[in-house]
């Protein structure tokens, strides 16, 4: 995993987060877009599946938290992107790795001027939901990696 920064200005700032995950790219891409799916590991609900053009309310682990998302592009098994928000863009890349496997990529760009912590803050959040998602598929148990942060948010810690 890792987090790449453009030039000091906001535009440019980039959260990228990737992970191998060993399960075939339908898979993955499946466990993005459909709700029962998301609540596995990552949502705590979501108004529906992630298609074409779709607007969708997502409500995350920590109480209160919610967004909404507008899905600006959808490549089935290959592509997800949408605005998060008001500011954020989410693109998800679901690259085929030798047989079998998946890399997975997201870039979170939107950031606004100097909000580091907003940087900081979504490329840790993507990483635990991707580390969830990979022992999730890989074993077929949720290690709960997103709730237990969420349990860490809403105490403070």
């Amino acid at each position: 995993m890792r987090m790449r920064n453009g030039r000091n200005d906001a535009p440019d700032r980039v959260a990228c987060v990737d992970m191998l995950i060993r399960a075939p790219a339908p898979g993955v891409f499946h466990a993005f877009v459909e709700p029962a799916e998301l609540r596995k590991f990552w949502l705590k609900d979501a108004s529906g599946p992630l298609s074409a053009g779709a607007r969708v309310e997502w409500a995350f682990m920590v109480p209160g938290a919610v967004a909404s998302v507008v899905v600006t592009r959808f490549e089935p098994d290959a592509h997800i992107a949408f605005d998060w928000g008001d500011s954020l863009h989410v693109a998800i890349d679901f690259e085929t790795f030798g047989e079998g496997s998946t890399k997975l990529t997201i870039r979170t760009t939107g950031f606004q001027d100097d909000d580091i912590d907003a940087l900081v803050d979504v490329t840790k959040g993507f990483t635990i939901v991707l580390c969830d998602l990979k022992i999730l598929l890989e074993t077929g148990r949720s290690p709960n990696l997103v709730r237990e942060n969420a349990e860490l948010i809403v105490s403070g810690i």
